[in-house]
């Protein structure tokens, strides 16, 4: 009787566990947490919108790493991902030393971009 209920516990402890969504083990796949984000100026992020592209970009680039390191994503969709991750980051600054801010339509189209990017991220096609 205990063995039968300690293998239960076991059992439930296992799925529970490997039930996890892709949502909780990745921060980036979050994208109503990843929309809330807000961040601190510093360095050479002077613009709190800016900031958030910033933030959001750093988080999906460490979760594209961890999704490698698990063999989620091939290094060819890692290095892909990542070029359009940078992208957007380097077009976020490029707007904001030229306007000296990143309006709320910009922000919005780049987050959208890191939408797409962390949903290939996140829900890969099956291999």
């Amino acid at each position: 009787m205990m063995k039968a209920y300690l293998l239960t516990i076991l059992v439930l402890i296992t799925t529970s566990a490997g039930a996890q969504t892709l949502e909780q083990r990745y921060p980036a796949c979050d994208l109503t947490a990843q929309h809330e984000l807000k961040s601190r100026l510093g360095g050479s992020i002077t613009d709190p919108r800016q900031a958030h592209i910033s933030s959001r970009s750093n988080i999906l680039e460490a979760d594209l790493g961890t999704a490698r390191k698990a063999r989620r994503l091939t290094q060819n969709e890692t290095d892909q991902l990542y070029r359009r991750v940078e992208a957007v980051r380097s077009g976020a600054n490029h707007y904001t030393r030229k306007q000296g801010f990143l309006s709320a339509a910009e922000v919005a189209s780049y987050d959208r971009e890191l939408d797409a990017i962390a949903m290939q991220a996140c829900h890969p096609a099956q291999k």
